[in-house]
């Protein structure tokens, strides 16, 4: 099939290209608007008891859960006559707006209700609250919230005021992200080019995995906005694959390209060396792209929208930039031919140094096969000193904490950040952490919604308790109750809290508020309930998600190698280095050692979905070295005689042959997910530098030191498969047929231990010409 559409697309590379082009503009055309129909968070189910809570309380009491705050200050304090003034202003704007329901204001509440008004007001009475409920689809909710922000925020008059809440943090996270990826691809696009004319040299050369990288933009913005027409993304899609897009179709361009260049170097003519580098490097990124594409399936075994965005985002994704790089390169290098080697800036600096070409280098020769030779000799310990370093980073992993995110993974610039910061510092209570208990259906005695008011009221961090029946602190009734509170579907109780919902204080908080009894039955809701039941919700499928991956794993492993060890070892291996990146996670982001540095605010706990997409993605990308990698050690072991000192040297071989395509793959992908790091927004900087941390170690430690040892220690055992397993590999496995012969040896010329040459501009490596070395291999050569 690699082949046909290699054909194809060489058949008619002009019309191809022209293809793609308007493809790539329609897809962008379409994808513009894709930010204005995400969902801002994407982590609720309506399964969960807190969300069918606060559907109960919207449906039956219409602004009872307000999800928006407007706060107004000023020098005066709140009773300021043009505090006031301002504030009755956006009082009676957001009461004449059909989109808002329940509006209510320290204001409003001062004289009627000064039990209320009073946690409506700060401590040091220079702050007010107005609150809201923005109703409509969550996207409505953000895009509506982000229209309210632009109306109200700002200075005016010697009055301050900010719109807040979780409307107001979706509102502002989803503008933020939206900027973000804008200065992302303006940094990792002109950097990713600038480091692929220093490995290529050729500036032409370098351009096509920058080409195949903007094709894949492009097509994710199409990809993600066509999503949006049939289910819930979430706005962090947005960078996350757009990234993704960009670094695998660069990844992978780059070992087609490289491939090419060294067939050409070898003495074909275009169309030969086209045929097999898709044959060889383009069959190997098609197994590499699988491989992450069902890593990034497992996510939808996850309720969530958001996992679901991008396991189906994630896979399409992979399957532009897979399908871009095996399909555009073709005919772009057909159009190419030898050019591809074009505008070589190395040739003006050999120059200068007085040199007319790079002297040619055996692969005993250069640094990777020294390395990993030195490696070798000592494995053992080198394999438990690495073994123990990555477990010693991967300690503080023991430690995490996990929750849902908050206003605060946005920086203080965004009024919804300075609104939560004020709530939790300024105010008795935060209202916008309040939990809300539902009674749906109940109609009992008036007293027993006093008692569990009053009872509710006595849980340690609880200030106070409003119900229909009065308004409870410390089990003693201090006002009279809001009958709005009570109507023909039930009732609902609104219990203010000093703690923070996401923090381990917040849980057991939580804990004792549901064991008080209730007079009937009763839904919790509210923030804290929100983060617990989506952590339960989450927790209770990471088993059978994990399951899936590493089965997947070690099947597609087992019918790319024939053996059953090596896709084991692969599978430890990147549990250990993801163990190490997430302990490294937990330490800078959770316990905030970098937070100065970096610009975030560290909030004790860590986003749980974040590791889990992280895990998903890192365990994926990192399979491709592994899949390179074992190629060429495959293909070194084949033309060997299989002993132990064979083994040994196919590792070396093999490592020095690909050590500097994936480190250089490797670090691009790096300065991309680097890019995203450069994000204001919390959890971004999170996947980006967590995901770079994870792809150069892999790419290092575990392919430049960890592997080449264990590979070394278990000797020829790294190919043993089970007789009845060897032969259904025989039957179903990937091979890939036997290389042609090269036009540099002579037909027919089969001495064993002649030696040909074959550079890449200037860089040679030797291959064995010998019978053996003509044997079929099961594997890609990159």
């Amino acid at each position: 099939m690699l082949t046909s559409l290699a054909r194809f697309a060489m058949a008619r590379p002009r019309a191809v290209l022209v293809a793609a082009l308007l493809l790539m503009l329609v897809c962008g055309g379409f994808g513009a608007t894709a930010k204005s129909h995400m969902v801002g968070g994407g982590y609720l189910t309506g399964s969960l008891e807190s969300v069918r809570a606060n559907d109960f309380i919207t449906e039956n009491f219409p602004g009872g859960n307000p999800n928006l705050i407007v706060m107004v200050s000023g020098d005066g304090g709140v009773n300021a006559p043009q505090v006031r003034a301002e504030a009755q202003r956006i009082t009676d704007d957001l009461g004449r707006n059909p989109n808002i329901t329940g509006v209510q204001s320290y204001w409003t509440t001062a004289t009627a209700r000064p039990d209320l008004a009073a946690a409506l007001k700060s401590k040091d009475g220079q702050r007010g609250l107005i609150m809201a409920t923005v109703t409509g689809t969550d996207t409505d909710v953000q895009n509506r919230a982000a229209e309210l922000a632009n109306q109200f925020n700002g200075d005016r008059d010697g009055v301050r005021v900010r719109v807040g809440g979780m409307a107001g943090s979706f509102a502002d996270i989803n503008h933020q992200v939206e900027k973000d990826l804008v200065v992302a691809e303006a940094i990792a696009v002109p950097v990713s080019g600038l480091l692929l004319v220093l490995v290529f040299g050729s500036v032409v050369a370098a351009a096509l995995p920058i080409g195949v990288g903007l094709f894949a933009i492009a097509a994710t913005l199409g990809i993600l906005r066509g999503l949006t027409t049939v289910m819930q993304v979430s706005i962090f899609a947005l960078n996350m694959t757009s990234a993704l897009g960009l670094a695998l179709a660069i990844d992978y361009s780059l070992f087609i390209v490289s491939r090419y260049r060294e067939e050409l170097a070898a003495g074909r003519d275009t169309r030969s060396a086209i045929l097999r580098s898709v044959r060889t490097a383009g069959r190997t990124v098609v197994f590499s792209g699988l491989t992450v594409a069902l890593a990034l399936a497992a996510l939808a075994v996850f309720p969530q929208p958001f996992f679901k965005s991008f396991a189906y985002a994630g896979v399409a994704v992979v399957a532009a930039a897979v399908g871009a790089s095996v399909l555009l390169l073709p005919a772009a290098l057909m159009l190419l031919g030898d050019r591809v080697n074009a505008w070589d800036l190395r040739k003006p600096l050999r120059r200068l140094a007085g040199r007319t070409a790079i002297a040619p280098r055996r692969p005993a020769d250069t640094f990777w096969y020294r390395l990993v030779t030195r490696v070798m000799r000592r494995a053992l310990p080198v394999a438990v000193i690495a073994a123990a370093v990555l477990l010693g980073l991967g300690s503080p992993f023991l430690q995490a904490h996990f929750g849902t995110p908050d206003d605060r993974v946005i920086g203080t610039f965004a009024s919804s950040r300075q609104v939560g910061d004020a709530l939790r510092h300024d105010f008795n209570a935060d209202m916008a952490s309040s939990a809300v208990v539902a009674l749906p259906g109940f109609h009992g005695d008036s007293g027993e919604i006093g008692g569990y008011a009053a009872a509710l009221s006595r849980v340690p961090g609880v200030p106070a308790v409003l119900s229909s029946e009065g308004v409870y602190a410390n089990g003693t009734k201090m006002a009279a109750g809001i009958p709005q509170m009570a109507g023909p579907g039930g009732t609902y109780l609104s219990v203010g809290t000093r703690v923070a919902p996401y923090s381990a204080e917040g849980k057991r908080q939580l804990s004792q508020l549901r064991a008080v009894d209730a007079p009937g039955e009763v839904r919790f809701g509210g923030a804290a309930a929100l983060n617990e039941d989506t952590m339960d919700s989450v927790i209770s499928r990471l088993p059978l998600a994990g399951a899936l991956i590493a089965v997947i794993t070690l099947i597609l492993l087992f019918l790319f190698t024939g053996s059953v060890v090596l896709p084991v070892k692969a599978l430890l291996l990147n549990m250990l280095s993801l163990t190490a990146t997430f302990g490294a996670m937990i330490w800078i982001f959770e316990q905030g050692h970098l937070s100065g540095l970096l610009g975030f605010t560290a909030t004790g706990n860590i986003d749980l979905f974040m590791p889990i997409l992280m895990f998903c993605l890192a365990f994926g990308m990192s399979m491709d070295y592994e899949v390179f990698l074992l190629s060429r050690i495959r293909e070194e072991w084949l033309a060997s005689d299989r002993s132990s000192e064979a083994n040994t040297r196919s590792v070396a071989l093999g490592v020095a042959r690909t050590g500097r395509i994936f480190t250089a793959a490797a670090g691009l992908m790096a300065v991309v997910l680097l890019a995203v790091a450069t994000s204001e927004v919390a959890p971004m900087k999170l996947f980006g530098i967590g995901l770079a941390l994870a792809v150069v170690a892999d790419a290092t430690i575990i392919r430049g030191l960890l592997a080449p040892a264990l590979m070394r220690l278990m000797s020829t055992g790294n190919w043993w498969a089970p007789k009845p397993l060897a032969a259904l590999h025989k039957r179903i496995g990937l091979e890939e047929s036997g290389p042609e012969a090269s036009p540099t040896v002579a037909e027919g010329d089969h001495t064993g231990g002649e030696q040909h040459q074959r550079a890449d501009d200037g860089e040679a490596e030797t291959h064995a010409v010998g019978e053996v070395g003509r044997m079929a291999s099961t594997v890609p050569r990159v």
